[in-house]
């Protein structure tokens, strides 16, 4: 009789972990999944915004049926985020670069410095500038040597 609430307790304490376990890792996949909704919300109030503003170029309309189509596919997972596509391919062309100049590469795809040119004109130049203060050690002391005397005056 004892050993079957022993095997009974392995079980409770087994199923238990193995839910917990469940939950754990089935977390970062729901809290991914809420993140795409809210950006794919907050994409649609931006576009839902031009069009009602009229800044879209098309009849109001049209544009927000076309908002409202693509906020249903992008809960759907069948819109292809193509900005966060094109950031992880300009970072993978950092990695091959030297660990320093890696960084700054790094640095300037991920928004820091500034950015001139267009598409339209051949490219985007990017630059970041960084300033070094280098404490540059004190000049070498001359070296000793004995003092000679001024020659003596000629009489």
């Amino acid at each position: 009789m004892t050993s079957s609430i022993t095997n009974s307790r392995k079980r409770t304490h087994i199923v238990a972990l193995s839910m917990v376990a469940a939950a754990l890792l089935c977390s970062p996949f729901v809290s991914a999944e809420q993140g795409v909704a809210a950006s794919a919300k907050a994409r649609y109030e931006q576009e839902r915004a031009r069009c009602l503003s009229g800044q879209s170029g098309q009849d109001q309309k049209t544009c927000l049926r076309e908002a409202s189509a693509a906020l249903q596919e992008a809960r759907q997972g069948n819109l292809d985020d193509h900005d966060a596509r094109y950031t992880r391919n300009a970072l993978e062309r950092c990695k091959p670069l030297p660990t320093d100049e890696a960084k700054d590469c790094r640095d300037r795809i991920l928004g820091q410095g500034t950015v001139s040119g267009s598409v339209k004109g051949g490219g985007l130049y990017r630059e970041k500038v960084t300033t070094e203060v280098r404490v540059l050690p004190p000049p070498p002391a001359p070296p000793d040597e004995p003092m000679v005397p001024p020659p003596a005056p000629i009489k």
